[in-house]
């Protein structure tokens, strides 16, 4: 072989590591396949299950073919089994409770404390908040669930962590998916997908439209998300991928009951729910983008962007018009070589609110009660670094910085009447935020498939404009700062996988958002100093053609010796939770139970006066699941029709009264679907 051919041999040895296409190249009378570098903009299910294994904390992979089993119509259908999620719908749709380590614990709608991700792009508007009804389950090839400080290299730095959705590639979709879910509560959910593989390039495309009556009175939903990707290369390392979504979403809101209510009735909405009509209706459009370049040495830069308008619509105590427009980048330098690892970047993202209030009458808006002009910008930036200390141990270190402002323009400053007449009242400010922030973790890998990992660290998260105009007043807080320990498990062995960890994070300033005797919002407090600290074990066994899989979570979220509450436990979630399936499997057709248990009562005010009934539900789905062709399955949940609070508001103290703080679950319903894959 002469030297040109042997160099060049050498070249695509040293360059290209991960080969995904190949181009015909010609050395003098030598043809061989050149191998080009997959595109790190659609990774697949092996690559990441890879990364999160240099973890040294709770990191979850989410494969969508666990989920499309059955009913995938909410978070709760696609998170559910996750380890460390607590997900829970206040309506039986979207807007649910989702909360992890107790992160965002107060909040049932609009959520918190976490990082929601489509395709490594945020989904969080700029102040922090999400919305639950922009994500399409079924648009998902798998789910990345990071806990607390292990979400650390997508620069977020909440008590949470991030969950970030990865919709399929025009390379691992099939080129079509219809779906049909239909069932109880006149539900029906028609999705259509298609994807295209044109070589340096492809595409994916989905549509969704469902509909639902709803469980309870006044609770139908109407939602239709359009969803895009097209992504390719731009050169022989350089690649793209754009992102498309547009979402409509109605949902009318039949509100809480009190306990009495619950049991006496649970399919009733409340009272003022019906009289005001209350309901959230948005539309949203969405692009995103992420761009990756590949450097010689291990380096890559990763540019990923977003830019999105919502309108909401949202009629409860006043009727809020708001119209919000956000747009960010995160610039991110990535290096690998002999087992170390690092990742640094920088963050921006801005936000523009415009929040008009309007007397409620009867669904519609009358006298106009404020309107505020509400911006949020952040520029944070963070990096981290993993060393090889000997043989099967590494080191993880990172750093983080955060600037974030939060500014309100009153722009309507009577707000209030008296006697017809004025009371003006300035509800203006701003407020800068700045945290540094750090962790440290520790990995071991003691044989093949078994890992153990312990780390520290810190977050910080400044409160959203929930937070601080969500009441009938501004309410100016702190943010809000925790210490976390973690140590925990990963074993993959004999069909045996569990992911384990142990956590206690202490928190200063947690923002706890509290509601009053009728569900109407005080605004947020920060409590003075609170403890979150449990268990979250996950995982599955197999054993011949069944397996099991699920979760179990143990919560201890409490007061730190509070002046009002002692050390009380905070409320809102239970102590205890379980959830799960046992399915047999065999060529495609599996059949199984499934189960959630809540085995004891907990509070729904922070005083511990007013409790929750523990419950045990029981459900079975079988069905058949070929990786192509026709598909199809049925499933039946809370089989037993047992009535239950699936989660609940919270208040500062019910007195020992009945309070209307009580969300039911659903109760007994059917679901079919049929499916065709190509």
């Amino acid at each position: 072989m002469r030297p040109s051919s042997i160099l060049s041999l050498l070249a695509l040895n040293a360059g290209l590591a991960t080969p995904a296409l190949a181009e015909q190249i010609e050395l003098d009378n030598l043809t061989i396949e050149e191998p080009r570098a997959k595109d790190p903009t659609a990774p697949t299910q092996a690559e990441k299950r890879a990364e999160f294994a240099r973890i040294p904390g709770g990191a979850t992979l989410v494969d969508g073919e666990t989920y499309k089993t059955g009913r995938s119509s909410t978070l709760q259908d696609a998170l559910g089994l996750a380890t460390g999620v607590f997900v829970q719908p206040r309506f039986g749709a979207e807007e649910s409770r989702l909360s992890i380590r107790g992160s965002g614990l107060q909040r049932t709608f609009h959520g918190r404390g976490l990082l929601l991700m489509q395709d490594g792009a945020p989904v969080n508007l700029a102040d922090g908040s999400f919305d639950f009804q922009v994500i399409e389950p079924l648009a998902t090839d798998h789910i990345e669930v990071l806990r607390g400080a292990n979400a650390w290299h997508y620069g977020t730095a909440t008590l949470g962590g991030a969950v970030n959705f990865v919709a399929p590639s025009g390379k691992s979709a099939p080129p079509l998916d219809l779906r049909y879910e239909g069932g109880s509560f006149d539900s029906h959910r028609l999705f259509l997908a298609a994807a295209g593989d044109f070589g340096a390039w492809d595409a994916y495309l989905s549509v969704t439209d469902s509909s639902q009556d709803g469980f309870r009175d006044h609770a139908r939903q109407d939602n239709q998300r359009y969803f895009a990707n097209l992504g390719g290369r731009l050169g022989e390392r350089l690649f793209t991928r754009f992102y498309l979504t547009h979402v409509e979403t109605d949902s009318e809101l039949p509100g809480n009951l009190t306990k009495a209510q619950l049991r006496d009735d649970d399919e009733q909405a409340a009272a003022g729910n019906l009289s005001n009509d209350q309901r959230r209706d948005f539309t949203l459009d969405r692009i995103g983008n992420r761009t990756v370049w590949l450097l010689d040495g291990g380096h890559s830069l990763e540019l990923a962007s977003f830019y999105s308008e919502k309108d909401l619509w949202h009629p409860i105590y006043q009727v809020l018009d708001v119209d919000s427009e956000d747009y960010g980048l995160r610039l991110t330098h990535k290096w690998q070589h002999q087992g170390w690892h690092w990742t640094g970047g920088i963050e921006f993202n801005h936000g523009r609110n415009r929040d008009v209030r309007h007397q409620n009458v009867g669904g519609h808006s009358r006298r106009k009660l404020n309107e505020l002009r509400q911006t949020a910008r952040n520029l944070n930036a963070f990096a981290e670094l993993e060393i090889p200390l000997a043989e099967r141990w590494a080191l993880i270190g990172g750093l983080a910085w955060l600037h974030q402002k939060r500014e309100v323009d009153d722009r309507y400053k009577c707000n209030a009447s008296v006697a017809g007449r004025c009371v003006f009242q300035d509800e203006s400010f701003e407020s800068t935020y700045v945290g540094r922030v750090a962790r440290l973790g520790v990995r071991h890998d003691l044989a093949e498939g078994i890992q153990v990992f312990a780390n520290f660290s810190q977050s910080y998260e400044p409160p959203t404009f929930s937070e601080l105009t969500g009441g009938q007043v501004v309410s100016k807080n702190d943010a809000q700062r925790a210490r976390t320990w973690e140590a925990g498990l990963r074993y993959a062995r004999g069909g045996v996988a569990l992911d384990l960890a142990l956590y206690r994070s202490e928190i200063r300033d947690e923002l706890l958002a509290l509601n009053d005797d009728n569900g109407d919002p005080l605004g947020t407090v920060n409590a003075d100093r609170t403890l979150h600290q449990g268990i979250e074990l996950g995982g599955s066994w197999s054993v011949g053609a069944f397996v099991l899989r699920g979760q179990y979570l143990f919560n201890d979220f409490r007061f730190d010796d509070d002046d009002v509450y002692g050390d009380n436990r905070l409320a809102g979630v239970p102590r205890q939770f379980l959830k799960g399936e046992l399915l047999w499997q065999w060529a495609g057709w599996y059949a199984g139970p499934t189960f959630e248990w809540v085995p004891s009562h907990y509070a729904v005010d922070h005083a511990e006066t007013l409790y929750t009934d523990r419950y045990a539900l029981w459900g079975l789905k079988a069905g058949y699941r070929p990786a192509q062709g026709p598909a199809l399955f049925i499933e039946g949940r809370n089989l037993s029709d047992r009535s239950y609070a699936a989660t609940t508001g919270v208040i500062a103290d019910a007195r020992g009264q009945d309070s209307a703080q009580f969300l039911p679950g659903d109760g007994r319903s059917v679901y079919v679907g049929l499916e065709w894959r190509l």
